[in-house]
């Protein structure tokens, strides 16, 4: 008899190979203000996420990816764009955001009320996000599989 397999429940965390940690951490709080790290060394940072992080690791070495990207969920999407554009760094055009880091990892910058990802009531508050609602669209996605 097969044993159950083990269900998906979620991402703890994403890897992204940078060149350097400083430079990866100047770029990314260019877009998302003060970062808050659960760890740091001189070959990896960990960049708080609530229940969740992103791992940069030095030494990349391989080509920007073509294709190949992360999902990066946000409070505010357009505020990400505008602090890139500021920045100097190119974006895609709207309604997405798309950008890379000087590394050629490719972000797309999503927003919470509009993507299914969800995160409870708890780690909302507890990442000062507690009024942060779901758009019609995405709640309605979410009831039609019954999540909500």
């Amino acid at each position: 008899m097969r044993e159950r397999a083990s269900r998906l429940v979620g991402i703890n965390h994403v890897a992204l190979d940078v060149g350097s940690i400083d430079e990866a951490l100047a770029f990314w709080e260019q877009l998302f203000g003060a970062l808050r790290l659960r760890g740091r060394s001189s070959a990896m940072a960990f960049v708080d996420i609530g229940d969740q992080f992103v791992a940069l690791s030095a030494g990349r070495s391989q080509p920007p990816d073509a294709d190949r990207h992360v999902g990066i969920v946000v409070d505010d999407k357009e505020a990400v764009r505008v602090a890139a554009l500021a920045a100097g760094i190119p974006v895609s055009a709207p309604p997405s955001l798309d950008l890379r880091d000087p590394w050629g990892n490719l972000l797309q910058i999503v927003d919470y009320r509009e993507v299914q990802f969800t995160k409870t009531p708890e780690i909302l508050a507890g990442m000062g996000l507690g009024n942060i609602e779901k758009s019609k669209a995405a709640s309605a996605e979410l009831r039609a599989k019954g999540l909500v």
